[in-house]
């Protein structure tokens, strides 16, 4: 008998303008995933990483440094949103799932997925525009990244 099988599908979109323009981005939803939506980044959501530097340039290293480390305003940290979006996944029914999430979703799911220390997330880099697939078997998850979507 084979264990139970979930597989994640994580679609990552391409790149709209606030991204381009390198703006924090609100905690976007997922539909039908609410585990899986956008971090949240408090104060700074929609403002470009250039105007938070110069306002709060130890606040923006602080995050980009120390995984622990929130957003002013009620944002979340790195180490939040890989807790929350693992239990999401830990959570799955087994079949196979499909979710539209963003780049910092799809590195916090391979970091909780291969249980990797919190600072990886920062080590990480996801193409706009890609799949990546996890899938979980018996306790342990495999990743296969780099797909491209299929046009539909």
């Amino acid at each position: 008998m084979h264990p139970t099988v979930v597989r994640v599908r994580l679609l990552t979109p391409p790149l709209d303008e606030a991204a381009r323009s390198h703006r924090f981005p609100y905690g976007d939803p997922c539909p039908g995933h609410e585990g899986l939506r956008g971090q949240d980044h408090g104060a700074w959501a929609g403002r470009s990483m250039d105007d938070v530097a110069a306002e709060d340039p130890e606040g923006l290293r602080r995050w980009m440094t120390d995984t622990s480390y929130a957003p002013p305003g009620g944002g979340e940290s790195v180490e939040a949103l890989i807790a929350r979006v693992g239990a999401h996944l830990g959570a799955l029914a087994p079949g196979t799932h499909r979710a539209v999430a963003g780049q910092g979703v799809v590195r916090a799911a391979v970091v909780w997925a291969l249980e990797l220390p919190a600072a990886a997330f920062w080590r990480l880099d996801v193409r706009p525009g890609s799949v990546t697939t996890l899938t979980g078997r018996s306790g342990r998850w495999n990743l296969l990244v780099g797909q491209a979507e299929p046009p539909e």
